[in-house]
């Protein structure tokens, strides 16, 4: 069960494009490789998060990065406990789990 629940007909993906009407701000390290695992040191759900973001980005022969957000102030506060956070070609996929087939799908479309 998850304690968010997207409204109906909402989109799987969260803008982060900058510039774009419509479109969230950018978010630091996005693009820095095709998945972003956004986490910290000492979460087990970051961890887990990452193992399976690493399982599937191997078998897709995708690159992906993670980024600790307790690096970057602006990176605490726009996900303080809401780590993990996954991103796909910039744009937010996942938080707190990583959903493997929903991950592949992600993977399979081109890259935007």
């Amino acid at each position: 069960m998850s304690l968010f629940r997207r409204r109906a007909g909402a989109s799987d993906d969260v803008p982060s494009a900058p510039g774009s009407a419509g479109h969230a701000p950018a978010v630091p390290h996005a693009h820095d490789a095709r998945v972003v695992v956004y986490s910290r040191a000492g979460c087990h759900l970051c961890e887990a998060a990452e193992a399976e973001v690493e399982r599937v980005c191997a078998e897709q022969g995708s690159d992906w990065a993670r980024v600790d957000v307790d690096t970057d102030p602006e990176l605490v506060r726009l996900f303080h406990a809401m780590v993990p956070v996954v991103f796909v070609d910039g744009r937010q996929h996942d938080f707190f789990r990583v959903t493997p087939g929903r991950l592949v799908a992600a993977l399979d479309r081109p890259a935007r």
